[in-house]
């Protein structure tokens, strides 16, 4: 990717999480990046173009983190699932816990914008489909009830996640995202 797009879109992923679509102009990302407006055109066809490809960009990380957990044989399932959610609790909290920028967005465009509302609906079931795969090697291991459904599951652990980031931005705080897995975890766990 050519340095300066990447550059954009970097200084875009801090733009957005912390003030979102609208409150992010193109002016104030170029002076943010420092380069030229024609720099933009060159490599975005418009806004929206540009933050379709920061979601990207985060969903690349998100990816990479996702693997990392869920991909290390050496944890138990379950371990790993809570381990990809510890390990963005990190992130929000180095981020001054603005929160999910895929949350955010799907609040402040997915009513808006039909472009963002399936975009980010496709991301946080790419989540949520990553998640169930471990989360179904944990119900055959016998950390789950044998009736779960893994998916659901994994679908309700996004959903509630997402909540608490919300909280956590509110709150500018981790202890809802802590509370939340300690919750979750807690009643997979005790219907065992």
């Amino acid at each position: 990717m050519h340095d300066t797009k990447l550059t954009l879109l970097e200084k875009g992923l801090a733009l957005l999480l912390e003030h979102g679509y609208n409150d992010v102009g193109i002016q104030t990302l170029l002076n943010e990046a420092g380069v030229p407006r024609g720099s933009f055109y060159h490599h975005f066809e418009s806004k929206e173009d540009f933050a379709l490809q920061v979601v990207d960009l985060y969903m690349d990380r998100v990816h990479e983190a996702l693997r990392a957990c869920t991909e290390d044989r050496s944890r138990p399932p379950l371990d790993r699932v809570r381990g990809f959610f510890e390990l963005t609790k990190d992130q929000y909290r180095q981020d001054g816990y603005l929160g999910c920028m895929l949350g955010g967005l799907g609040q402040e465009l997915s009513g808006v914008n039909e472009a963002f509302r399936a975009r980010i609906e496709a991301c946080l079931d790419t989540i949520g489909a990553c998640l169930a795969s471990c989360l179904e090697e944990a119900r055959q291991a016998g950390d789950l009830p044998p009736d779960s459904d893994a998916g659901e599951m994994a679908d309700l652990l996004v959903d509630c996640w997402e909540g608490a980031a919300l909280r956590s931005r509110l709150r500018r705080s981790g202890e809802p995202l802590e509370a939340m897995l300690d919750f979750y975890f807690g009643r997979i766990q005790a219907a065992v």
